[in-house]
């Protein structure tokens, strides 16, 4: 279980990451929109990119995923307060929320295993 939620957060916080590393369509407008500039937006995705890759070397040592993981649940509840901030809907919302959700179920999974 554990194997299968690492790889679909690193799966998606790699994707997540690079596109605002790279500032794919749309991410500037987005960055923009929750009152960011690009250059913030760029370095939100390479915490994103190093939180995934912490995640993946999790499944070696355990404790740098769980501490990725945490970072990452900050990181979200970030996220979750811009959008909030910014009048946003449960719509815009509902991707962060169920980020923040999968980390927990990861932290509260990898804490059970470590300890």
């Amino acid at each position: 279980m554990i194997i299968v939620l690492t790889t679909a957060l690193v799966g998606c916080f790699t994707m997540l990451g690079l596109a605002k590393v790279v500032g794919a369509a749309g991410m500037p407008a987005r960055a923009a929109h929750v009152g960011f500039t690009s250059a913030a937006y760029k370095r939100i995705g390479a915490l994103e990119l190093l939180a995934a890759l912490g995640l993946l070397l999790g499944l070696v040592e355990a404790w740098i995923g769980l501490a990725a993981a945490v970072g990452l649940v900050l990181l979200m509840a970030g996220a979750c307060v811009s959008h909030l901030r910014n009048g946003d809907g449960p719509r815009e919302i509902a991707p962060a929320v169920g980020m923040t959700a999968g980390l927990v179920s990861y932290v509260v999974l990898v804490a059970a295993a470590i300890g």
